[in-house]
């Protein structure tokens, strides 16, 4: 799920994504650059993070088919810093667009999160959401980008354009 963009005929191309990753339920797998980082969360092992070029993308997974719509609203809410360390209100570029990915329904939104303090040197920080529900599974692929760099780099948008689209369900 890709909305247009007035960037679209303007996009770089993407890197390679060289290492490919099952996620341990072996529901799906996913691919980043050679360079990032891969970590299970400590606290829930069905959340993936992985991180390189400045930016992050995290994979909630769950088994069972949730209403794509609460667990969406649910997916939104992950931030990079507690809820009490960000600005209560975001900015939205586009909210619940739905679409069929595959056979699976999807929602989509993106927004612009603001954090009390810097986290990897940036206050402002755009995260989209992409939630996949059918076949018995739920996921929910975010990706983390500062919205300075958002906004002005190509390459980043490709990035992360190219790590949520590489996601296949096995």
């Amino acid at each position: 799920m890709a909305p247009a963009r007035a960037t679209a005929g303007q996009e770089a191309p993407p890197p390679p994504l060289t290492r490919e990753y099952l996620h341990p339920s072996g529901a799906f797998s996913y691919k980043t650059p050679e360079s990032w980082q891969v970590h299970v969360s400590p606290s829930d092992p069905d959340a993936v993070e992985a991180a390189g070029d400045g930016v992050l993308v995290r994979f909630l997974f769950q088994q069972g088919e949730a209403g794509y719509d609460s667990l969406h609203v649910t997916c939104m809410l992950e931030r990079l810093a507690p809820p009490m360390d960000a600005e209560p209100r975001v900015k939205y570029e586009y909210d619940f667009l739905s679409g069929v990915v595959g056979d699976r329904r999807g929602l989509d939104s993106a927004f612009v999160v603001t954090y009390d303090k810097p986290i990897l040197g940036h206050r402002d920080w755009r995260q989209r959401n992409v939630t996949l529900v059918g076949h018995g599974q739920s996921i929910c692929a975010i990706s983390y980008a500062p919205a300075a760099v958002w906004k002005k780099s190509a390459a980043t948008r490709s990035l992360l354009d190219a790590v949520l689209g590489s996601l296949t369900f096995r």
